[in-house]
Protein backbone atom coordinates (compact mmCIF):
# COMPACT_ATOMS: atom_id res chain seq x y z
CA UNK A 1 0.00 0.00 0.00
CA UNK A 2 2.99 2.10 0.78
CA UNK A 3 4.21 1.60 -3.20
CA UNK A 4 0.70 3.07 -4.20
CA UNK A 5 0.24 6.00 -2.14
CA UNK A 6 4.48 7.02 -3.34
CA UNK A 7 3.19 6.47 -7.06
CA UNK A 8 -0.23 8.36 -6.28
CA UNK A 9 1.90 11.52 -4.74
CA UNK A 10 4.14 11.36 -6.98
CA UNK A 11 2.53 11.38 -9.81
CA UNK A 12 -0.28 13.86 -8.67
CA UNK A 13 2.59 16.28 -8.09
CA UNK A 14 4.23 15.61 -11.48
CA UNK A 15 0.48 16.51 -13.23
CA UNK A 16 0.16 19.69 -11.19
CA UNK A 17 3.41 21.10 -11.30
CA UNK A 18 3.00 20.59 -15.15
CA UNK A 19 -0.37 21.65 -15.49
CA UNK A 20 0.28 24.66 -14.08
CA UNK A 21 3.41 25.44 -16.18
CA UNK A 22 1.31 24.70 -19.01
CA UNK A 23 -1.51 26.74 -17.75
CA UNK A 24 0.84 29.91 -18.54
CA UNK A 25 0.43 29.07 -22.24
CA UNK A 26 -3.02 30.17 -22.24
CA UNK A 27 -2.01 34.00 -21.09
CA UNK A 28 0.65 33.46 -24.11
CA UNK A 29 -1.91 32.42 -26.32
CA UNK A 30 -4.56 35.32 -25.78
CA UNK A 31 -1.87 37.53 -26.38
CA UNK A 32 -1.06 35.97 -29.63
CA UNK A 33 -4.58 36.27 -30.77
CA UNK A 34 -4.39 39.78 -29.37
CA UNK A 35 -1.35 40.39 -31.97
CA UNK A 36 -3.01 38.39 -34.48
CA UNK A 37 -6.52 40.60 -34.55
CA UNK A 38 -4.88 44.08 -33.93
CA UNK A 39 -2.58 43.30 -37.14
CA UNK A 40 -5.13 41.73 -39.30
CA UNK A 41 -8.01 44.52 -38.60
CA UNK A 42 -5.95 47.69 -37.57
CA UNK A 43 -2.61 47.08 -39.60
CA UNK A 44 -4.32 44.81 -42.46
CA UNK A 45 -1.55 42.58 -42.71
CA UNK A 46 -1.73 39.05 -41.52
CA UNK A 47 0.49 36.14 -40.55
CA UNK A 48 0.69 32.53 -41.27
CA UNK A 49 2.77 31.91 -38.85
CA UNK A 50 1.33 33.66 -35.79
CA UNK A 51 -2.24 31.81 -36.91
CA UNK A 52 -0.75 28.42 -36.98
CA UNK A 53 0.91 29.71 -33.53
CA UNK A 54 -2.67 30.19 -32.06
CA UNK A 55 -3.65 26.20 -32.80
CA UNK A 56 -0.46 25.06 -32.34
CA UNK A 57 -0.20 26.49 -28.96
CA UNK A 58 -4.06 25.34 -28.07
CA UNK A 59 -3.07 21.53 -29.32
CA UNK A 60 -0.58 22.10 -26.36
CA UNK A 61 -2.62 22.89 -24.02
CA UNK A 62 -5.30 20.16 -24.39
CA UNK A 63 -2.68 17.67 -24.90
CA UNK A 64 -0.49 18.52 -21.73
CA UNK A 65 -3.10 19.63 -19.75
CA UNK A 66 -5.40 16.45 -19.99
CA UNK A 67 -3.68 14.74 -17.12
CA UNK A 68 -4.07 18.18 -15.08
CA UNK A 69 -7.68 17.97 -15.78
CA UNK A 70 -8.47 14.06 -14.97
CA UNK A 71 -5.79 14.57 -11.27
CA UNK A 72 -8.41 17.69 -10.77
CA UNK A 73 -12.03 15.89 -11.25
CA UNK A 74 -12.38 18.47 -13.95
CA UNK A 75 -12.44 16.33 -16.82
CA UNK A 76 -16.03 16.08 -19.12
CA UNK A 77 -17.85 13.76 -17.41
CA UNK A 78 -21.99 12.64 -17.72
CA UNK A 79 -22.94 13.05 -14.14
CA UNK A 80 -26.30 12.23 -13.83
CA UNK A 81 -25.78 9.13 -11.56
CA UNK A 82 -21.89 9.47 -10.75
CA UNK A 83 -22.78 12.72 -8.02
CA UNK A 84 -25.59 10.17 -6.13
CA UNK A 85 -22.83 7.64 -5.82
CA UNK A 86 -21.46 7.10 -2.41
CA UNK A 87 -17.52 7.66 -2.55
CA UNK A 88 -17.23 4.13 -2.79
CA UNK A 89 -19.48 4.22 -5.86
CA UNK A 90 -17.32 6.67 -7.50
CA UNK A 91 -14.22 4.60 -6.28
CA UNK A 92 -15.64 1.79 -8.44
CA UNK A 93 -16.71 3.78 -11.22
CA UNK A 94 -13.36 5.80 -11.35
CA UNK A 95 -11.63 2.07 -11.16
CA UNK A 96 -13.48 0.23 -13.71
CA UNK A 97 -13.87 3.05 -16.01
CA UNK A 98 -9.46 3.93 -15.60
CA UNK A 99 -9.26 -0.05 -16.39
CA UNK A 100 -11.11 -0.75 -18.93
CA UNK A 101 -11.61 2.35 -21.36
CA UNK A 102 -8.86 5.10 -19.94
CA UNK A 103 -5.62 3.01 -19.80
CA UNK A 104 -6.17 1.20 -22.89
CA UNK A 105 -7.02 4.01 -25.24
CA UNK A 106 -3.97 5.81 -23.51
CA UNK A 107 -1.55 2.84 -24.53
CA UNK A 108 -3.42 2.96 -28.08
CA UNK A 109 -2.76 6.04 -28.85
CA UNK A 110 0.76 6.34 -27.46
CA UNK A 111 1.49 2.79 -29.68
CA UNK A 112 -0.20 4.75 -32.78
CA UNK A 113 1.32 8.35 -32.49
CA UNK A 114 4.89 6.66 -32.16
CA UNK A 115 5.28 6.21 -36.01
CA UNK A 116 3.64 9.41 -36.97
CA UNK A 117 5.96 11.42 -34.94
CA UNK A 118 8.75 9.58 -35.77
CA UNK A 119 7.64 9.68 -39.71
CA UNK A 120 7.39 13.57 -39.44
CA UNK A 121 10.69 13.87 -37.90
CA UNK A 122 12.77 11.94 -40.26
CA UNK A 123 11.32 13.96 -43.64
CA UNK A 124 11.89 17.70 -41.41
CA UNK A 125 8.23 17.95 -41.57
CA UNK A 126 7.02 21.56 -41.69
CA UNK A 127 3.69 23.17 -42.56
CA UNK A 128 2.98 23.01 -45.77
CA UNK A 129 1.59 26.76 -46.23
CA UNK A 130 4.21 29.81 -46.90
CA UNK A 131 5.17 31.62 -44.08
CA UNK A 132 3.96 28.84 -41.51
CA UNK A 133 5.63 27.30 -38.96
CA UNK A 134 8.84 24.40 -39.28
CA UNK A 135 9.61 21.74 -37.10
CA UNK A 136 5.71 19.95 -36.90
CA UNK A 137 7.00 17.07 -35.13
CA UNK A 138 7.64 18.57 -31.85
CA UNK A 139 3.36 19.48 -32.17
CA UNK A 140 3.27 15.87 -33.06
CA UNK A 141 5.39 14.87 -30.18
CA UNK A 142 3.13 16.15 -27.90
CA UNK A 143 0.23 13.41 -28.46
CA UNK A 144 2.54 10.48 -27.28
CA UNK A 145 3.73 12.87 -24.42
CA UNK A 146 0.13 13.89 -23.50
CA UNK A 147 -1.05 10.55 -23.61
CA UNK A 148 1.97 9.18 -21.67
CA UNK A 149 0.98 11.70 -18.79
CA UNK A 150 -2.60 11.04 -19.51
CA UNK A 151 -1.71 6.99 -18.52
CA UNK A 152 0.26 7.71 -15.82
CA UNK A 153 -2.72 9.99 -14.15
CA UNK A 154 -4.84 7.30 -15.16
CA UNK A 155 -2.96 4.39 -13.05
CA UNK A 156 -2.77 7.16 -10.03
CA UNK A 157 -6.28 7.39 -10.55
CA UNK A 158 -6.57 3.24 -10.18
CA UNK A 159 -4.79 2.88 -7.86
CA UNK A 160 -6.73 6.66 -5.49
CA UNK A 161 -10.22 4.31 -6.10
CA UNK A 162 -8.46 0.94 -5.41
CA UNK A 163 -7.52 2.32 -1.71
CA UNK A 164 -10.59 4.06 -1.33
CA UNK A 165 -12.67 0.69 -2.14
CA UNK A 166 -10.53 -0.95 0.13
CA UNK A 167 -11.15 1.70 2.80
CA UNK A 168 -7.70 2.51 2.53
CA UNK A 169 -7.46 5.80 1.50
CA UNK A 170 -5.27 8.91 2.47
CA UNK A 171 -7.15 11.42 0.56
CA UNK A 172 -3.64 13.42 0.12
CA UNK A 173 -3.18 13.15 -3.41
CA UNK A 174 -0.71 15.82 -4.19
Amino acid sequence: MKFLQKYITFVNGLNEKIGHGISWLTTAMVLIVCYDVFTRYVLKASSVAVQELEWHLFAVIFLLGAAFSLKNDQHVRVDVLYTRFSEKGKAWVNFLGSIVFLIPFSLLVIWASLHFVKSSYIMGETSPNPGGLPARYLLKACIPAGFFLLLLQAVSLTFQSLLTILGKAEHSGE
